[in-house]
């Protein structure tokens, strides 16, 4: 696959999935979308590597990276699930977009790798600046909104802690086995805490069913898998720009779509995160490149 279809595929994924995980709530409680979700992706990405003939334990050290990896949806998805259900699908995922910053202080406390300088730290605070502005705003029209941005946020420290202890990890494992793997260690502690919840049987509306099976194909199988294809291919520096692209694009699915808008003062504190992340990611100078002839 071309790399450029690939990019513009993740982009569209990762842009989508906020509003697919609004959708899916409507399944009656937060915990069935998840579990259907995750379970049909782990059905089908064990068909593919039976039907391949692929193994998952292959190498030393692969139940340990697929254990990090896991964090990454259990606990980590029936928060973004729980907390979808107060804020809207766009400040999903312009808060998500605020995990680049968690994952410098984790390196920085975890691997003793600081990442920052003066700007990233000046981008930082720009950043807290723009996530105060958002969370005022959303309290001023709705109290509930404080528990969705801080359950965002607590996604944000979950998906961050997975990627840095995967970063530390000396095994390498493809992106498919990867997913696959998560998938798998992640499933007990799902079914686990939709059982001792006292969570309805799974019985999914059409619209929610429609948005589980985007979710579970697209979002957790085909849209990871083209990430880490994307990211072997291209520079740090384009692939960033997925992190800038995707707030925007769910913000603009969010209002057109489901018909969400924010405050003023939302948007911005909106524009504050994108522009602190701009900065964070060092990406102004290379916009500027791009614009020249």
């Amino acid at each position: 696959m071309p790399v450029l279809i690939a990019y513009i595929l993740v982009v569209l994924i990762w842009g989508t999935t906020p509003l697919a995980i609004v959708w899916s709530n409507d399944a009656g409680h937060f915990m069935v979308a998840v579990l259907w979700r995750m379970l049909l992706a782990l059905l089908v990405a064990l068909l593919i590597n039976a039907v391949l003939g692929r193994r998952l334990f292959d190498r030393p050290g692969a139940a340990r990276v697929y254990l990090f990896a896991s964090l990454g949806i259990f606990p980590n998805m029936p928060l973004v699930y729980y907390s979808a259900q107060f804020i809207p699908s766009g400040l999903i995922a312009v808060i998500f977009a605020l995990s680049p910053f968690v994952t410098g202080v984790l390196s920085a406390l975890i691997l003793k790798d600081n990442p920052f300088n003066r700007q990233r730290v000046w981008a930082l605070i720009l950043a807290l600046l723009g996530l105060g502005v958002i969370f005022r705003s959303q309290l001023a029209l709705d109290h509930g909104a404080a528990i969705g941005i801080a359950g965002i946020l607590g996604s944000c420290v979950l998906f961050s802690t997975s990627s840095v202890m995967l970063k530390a990890q000396r095994t390498s494992v493809d992106a498919f086995n990867q997913t696959t793997g998560s998938l798998l260690f992640a499933m007990p502690g799902l079914v686990a805490f939709w059982y001792f919840a006292g969570t309805p049987a799974p019985t999914p509306s059409g619209q929610a069913m429609a948005a589980i099976v985007y979710l579970a194909l697209c979002g957790s199988l085909l849209g990871f898998t083209l990430f880490f294809f994307v990211l072997s291919r291209l520079s740090p520096s384009v692939v960033s720009l997925i992190t800038l692209i995707t707030p925007i694009l769910a913000l603009t699915s969010g209002a057109l779509l489901a018909g969400e808008r924010l405050s003023p003062d939302a948007c911005v504190g909106t524009l504050l995160v994108l522009l602190a992340l701009m900065m964070y990611l060092d990406l102004l100078p290379f916009m500027r490149q791009l614009k020249r002839p």
